[in-house]
């Protein structure tokens, strides 16, 4: 979802970017990236680097852009993507001054939590997320008195 994020803003009023693996040109530095070199490619190899640099989100965030306000999270714990690459593309997003929503999960690892009342509460918080964006104005008050009791 970052790509679509970044490449395509203008298709989307809510994007849910979760556990992501947003800094493509750094990706074999952090965490088990080395071990997707595989899958997306090297920036050692040029090639490689001009098509990793083409889909890195955290590369392509443009300041001024138009940008739907998407909501970021990610695991502490996750021993996968790790959290680096949800907080460094908050960071930078809000080095441009574009508005987002950030939650990180301090347990479980590479999903929504370490057990069924995390994984609800974030489940909750994105299906709120979604009201909020996605359904009429008049409704989405429905869904935040929905979570608050």
């Amino acid at each position: 979802m970052g790509v679509e994020f970044t490449q395509h803003p203008e298709l989307w009023n809510a994007v849910d970017i979760q556990v992501p693996l947003l800094d493509m040109l750094r990706f074999e530095k952090i965490a088990a990236g080395t071990s997707w070199v595989g899958e997306y490619g090297s920036v050692a190899n040029p090639d490689e680097a001009v098509f990793l640099a083409k889909i890195s989100p955290y590369a392509n965030v443009k300041k001024g852009a138009k940008y739907p306000e998407p909501f970021i999270w990610t695991t502490t714990k996750d021993d996968r993507v790790g959290p680096q690459h949800a907080r460094k593309f908050a960071a930078r997003l809000s080095e441009y001054g574009i508005p987002y929503l950030y939650y990180e999960v301090i347990e479980g690892g590479h999903a929504a939590g370490a057990n069924l009342k995390e994984k609800a509460h974030t489940t909750a918080l994105e299906m709120t997320y979604f009201a909020r964006k996605l359904l009429d104005k008049e409704l989405a008050p429905i869904a935040v008195a929905a979570r608050e009791h």
